[in-house]
């Protein structure tokens, strides 16, 4: 999965095919908890671009998009969102997979 450099970037890849951004952060132990199944999902959705956003260093982005518990997922497609996933709760693998499957 890619990292978030810039917001530009980010405007960038909102904008181009099915992306789901997962907002995480190094310190958050329920972000690391999706880290062990994360390749599947990625590999089981292969036509979603997965982008990691680091809270920590895009904190005004989050406030744009209302994310105040992390991991958050939020998908865009062709520059709209077309879903999100935000929660404060930890996230299994199967909840993750029937967000996307409702995309």
């Amino acid at each position: 999965m890619q990292s978030l450099q810039t917001i530009e970037q980010f405007s960038d890849l909102k904008s181009q095919r099915k992306t789901v951004f997962l907002f995480t952060a190094g310190w958050c132990p329920d972000c690391h908890f999706i880290d062990p199944f994360m390749p599947e999902i990625e590999e089981k959705f292969e036509d979603i671009q997965f982008v990691s956003v680091n809270r920590d260093d895009f904190i005004d982005l989050c406030g744009d998009l209302n994310i105040f518990g992390i991991p958050s997922f939020v998908a865009f497609e062709n520059g709209e969102e077309s879903g999100r996933f935000v929660s404060k709760d930890r996230k299994t693998q199967i909840e993750i997979e029937e967000f996307l499957e409702s995309l």
